[in-house]
């Protein structure tokens, strides 16, 4: 018995010895986890309302485009901060870039008219923008001029009337509705002040400036039909002192109402106390008291509509006149939200209503500039312009036969109530 214990002990030990020769299992590596996937690299978003940059070419500096964006470029004869109708572009400007999403908007200022004007259109198609705006009436040929050499970009030209049915348009609006009512006012001022003296401060001989004299006149005779007007030329859009020195010939010529084609505040500026300047362009700029009114743009909606288009490759090169039922025209004091300026206080209930009552046909839409220019109308030299009941058409507005317009009745004449001579046409 104890000899079987002994070798069931011997057998033990044996079995137990070989276990530990055996060498040891390796021990199973914890499987790898799959490497997590980096995050795809986002593209970096592009700031078009940043400023771009710029290079000299001559005397002007030519910004550049931004890679990614829609380019939008604006050509202005003023400083862009004038306070009048180069101010007014640059306020549609803005809007144009505040409003439309990734539109990049860039602008070169004081531009003369004429071969400068030329120079910087083609140098901004060269940088590629993709939408031009010239944005005086002496830029209209030099616009046509690139525009032919550049088809894939459009250009729009502020007033004029050339265009070539593709990429070059023309584009405008009634400002004669809004320079109507604002002769209405004057009228009404004159007449109640007791001196039926009114002043057109006017720059260059072109149809543009006797449509909108015309209007005015047109509007004074509603209210004050024994009113008379004078005219002064000063041959320039922007000179602060020129501006003010024909305010002031024509408030001491008799004037007690002064009215400007130009872009300054310089005719409520020039006003001696007791009589009244009427501003252009710009909203901002009837300020002071003796601002009876100003005859303002507000250019960003028209512009956004044309980029869109642009954009869209839906613009189509032509004539566009917007009226007043655009909302891009305003008589200062008397649109929606507005205070009237200091000088409407007092004047006829009956003539505010009529000053009221047309504006708002006009916003809808039921009175427009061919209802301003409706016979019968005489000119100061006794001829019958049109007889009762018929309206001048949009090449009448726009034309001078003398400059090549097709025109029938065209717009070489003042309206009877307007004293000076009408202006030599080169």
């Amino acid at each position: 018995m104890k000899k079987n214990i002994f070798w069931l002990l011997i057998s033990l030990m044996a079995i137990l010895a070989l276990a530990a020769c055996q060498p040891a299992a390796p021990a199973e590596e914890p499987a790898e986890e799959p490497a997590a996937e980096e995050p795809a690299a986002e593209e970096p978003m592009v700031d078009c309302k940043a400023s771009s940059d710029a290079t000299a070419e001559g005397s002007y500096q030519i910004p550049a485009i931004i890679e990614g964006c829609f380019n939008v470029a604006f050509v202005y004869v003023g400083p862009h901060d004038d306070g009048g109708w180069t101010q007014s572009h640059d306020v549609g400007r803005m809007y144009v870039e505040d409003t439309l999403e990734g539109v990049h908007t860039a602008y070169v200022e004081i531009v003369a008219e004429g071969a400068d004007a030329e120079q910087v259109i083609r140098s901004l198609a060269r940088k590629g923008f993709d939408v031009i705006f010239t944005t005086s009436f002496g830029y209209m040929d030099a616009t046509e001029t690139v525009a032919g050499e550049f088809p894939d970009i459009d250009f729009i030209h502020i007033s004029g009337f050339k265009s070539n049915g593709d990429n070059f348009g023309n584009l405008f609006g009634a400002m004669e509705n809004i320079k109507y009512l604002a002769g209405m006012l004057a009228g009404s001022r004159a007449k109640t002040d007791g001196n039926p003296k009114l002043g057109y401060i006017a720059t260059f001989p072109i149809p543009e400036e006797l449509r909108l004299g015309n209007a005015f006149a047109l509007g004074a005779a509603q209210t004050c039909p024994e009113c008379t007007i004078d005219v002064r030329w000063i041959f320039t859009w922007h000179d602060p002192i020129l501006e003010k020195e024909g305010a002031a010939s024509l408030f001491d010529g008799g004037a007690q109402v002064v009215m400007t084609g130009a872009d300054t505040p310089a005719p409520a500026e020039a006003a001696p106390e007791g009589k009244w300047g009427i501003t252009y362009d710009y909203r901002d700029n009837c300020k002071i008291d003796a601002c009876l009114t100003s005859m303002y743009w507000n250019w960003g909606p028209v512009y956004a509509d044309v980029v869109t288009r642009s954009m869209n490759d839906e613009y189509v090169g032509g004539s566009e006149y917007f009226d007043a039922d655009s909302g891009a025209l305003g008589l200062y004091g008397f649109m929606e939200g507005e205070t009237p300026q200091p000088g409407v206080e007092g004047l006829p209930e009956e003539d505010l209503k009529l000053i009221r009552d047309t504006l708002a046909k006009m916003l809808a839409g039921e009175f427009t500039r061919f209802d301003v220019f409706k016979g019968p109308i005489v000119d100061n030299q006794g001829n019958t312009v049109l007889a009762d009941g018929v309206s001048l058409e949009q090449l009448d507005l726009d034309g001078f036969s003398q400059f090549g317009s097709p025109c029938t009745t065209c717009m070489y004449w003042w309206n009877e109530n307007i004293t000076a001579e009408l202006p030599e046409l080169e």
